[in-house]
């Protein structure tokens, strides 16, 4: 059992924030002063370091850059009217960090170190917490093999970390989606409801090639007959039809469990809409637009919060959608937005105060 006062703590002589201005800042851009680290070799986890934010040293043999074993998460710490910090929903992050890790065939980190040391962490660097509207903290938790050698085996030597990073809004503006029917995201028995870096990288080359036909994101759909949605772009997906709200469901394990998802999943519910999460087909949307019935279509997670979907294109059937007269995403932005900034009850038990 690893206790806080087990952490080695190095504070940064000088804030690199007296030389960044945290109004509408990018999105990944800017690392705060200090990170955390910790090894885990001959079966246990080491002391954990809270240190300076630096460059690592590491081997060309390194084993994660050869075979993939890479997880990481995604949180956000926001705060309050009155200047108190709290992080969303982290539990819940810790939870499928582990469920990653097992699949990825990783040691288990333990919550006194992934909470407590997040906790730690951002009590240094709270004063690189925006506080504006639709600004955060990103925080990205990460675990990478090290074992210093070639051979396709799991490692012997972890390395896990958190660092953080100051953001506005991921998508500033409503987006343009291409359904994608070639390439595939992830397929059942894979590793697609793992946070595993693997599945980002695989996804770059069929991003590329709908930005070049205009789009900014794909919308994945299923390996085998490439019509039932899946993610869209790094985000779950959300439609709106007729008076319900339809989302592809976990069941197959190709699609992450976002924390963010559950979210709205649960404030669509206390609007008075019901939810199904099944599989839904892209034939399905497209009736449902024909008929007008497709009333809303947008994204959902932790770095694109919510994300409207303006443009849908399904081969050469193309549907636009009037943003600006919306009802759902947006009440639901809001809601999500007034718990994480403390402007209303937060009777979910969502944000853990620091």
């Amino acid at each position: 059992m690893i206790a806080a006062a087990d952490f080695n703590i190095t504070k940064a002589e000088i804030s690199k924030l007296n030389d960044i201005n945290l109004e509408n800042i990018p999105f990944g851009k800017y690392m705060t002063d200090h990170m955390l680290e910790v090894d885990y070799e001959d079966g246990e986890w080491k002391t954990p370091e809270i240190k300076p934010y630096q460059p690592l040293l590491i081997e060309p043999s390194l084993a994660a850059i050869h075979y993939g074993q890479s997880i990481f998460e995604g949180v956000k710490a926001y705060k309050n009217e009155a200047g108190e910090a709290f992080i969303f929903r982290p539990q819940d992050n810790f939870n499928r960090f582990n469920k990653s890790a097992e699949r990825m065939q990783m040691p288990q980190i333990p919550e006194e170190i992934f909470i407590e040391g997040m906790k730690q962490l951002l009590r240094l660097d709270t004063n690189w917490i925006p506080a504006k509207a639709d600004h955060a903290l990103y925080i990205r938790p990460f675990m990478f093999s090290t074992d210093e050698t070639i051979g396709v085996k799991p490692s012997e030597k972890y390395k896990f970390m958190i660092i953080l990073s100051p953001t506005g809004p991921y998508y500033a503006t409503p987006m343009r989606i291409y359904v994608e029917e070639q390439y595939v995201r992830a397929a059942p028995g894979g590793i697609g409801y793992a946070k595993a870096a693997g599945n980002y990288g695989a996804s770059m080359y069929p991003t590329a090639q709908a930005k070049l036909k205009g789009y900014d994101q794909v919308l994945w759909t299923d390996a085998f007959e490439h019509k039932y949605v899946q993610e869209c772009g790094t985000m779950n997906v959300v439609f709106i039809i007729g008076n319900k709200a339809i989302t592809p469901d976990l069941s197959t394990g190709t699609i992450l469990d976002g924390v963010t998802r559950d979210s709205v999943i649960v404030l669509l519910k206390q609007m008075g809409l019901e939810v199904e999460e099944r599989a839904l087909n892209i034939d399905e949307v497209i009736e449902a637009h024909k008929a007008g019935m497709l009333k809303e279509v947008f994204g959902t997670g932790t770095a694109a919060t919510i994300s409207l979907i303006k443009e849908l294109r399904y081969k050469d059937y193309v549907m636009t959608f009037a943003v600006n007269q919306w009802t759902v995403a947006p009440t639901i932005k809001s809601l999500l937005n007034d718990i994480r900034y403390g402007k209303t009850d937060d009777t979910y038990g969502w944000m853990v105060k620091l």
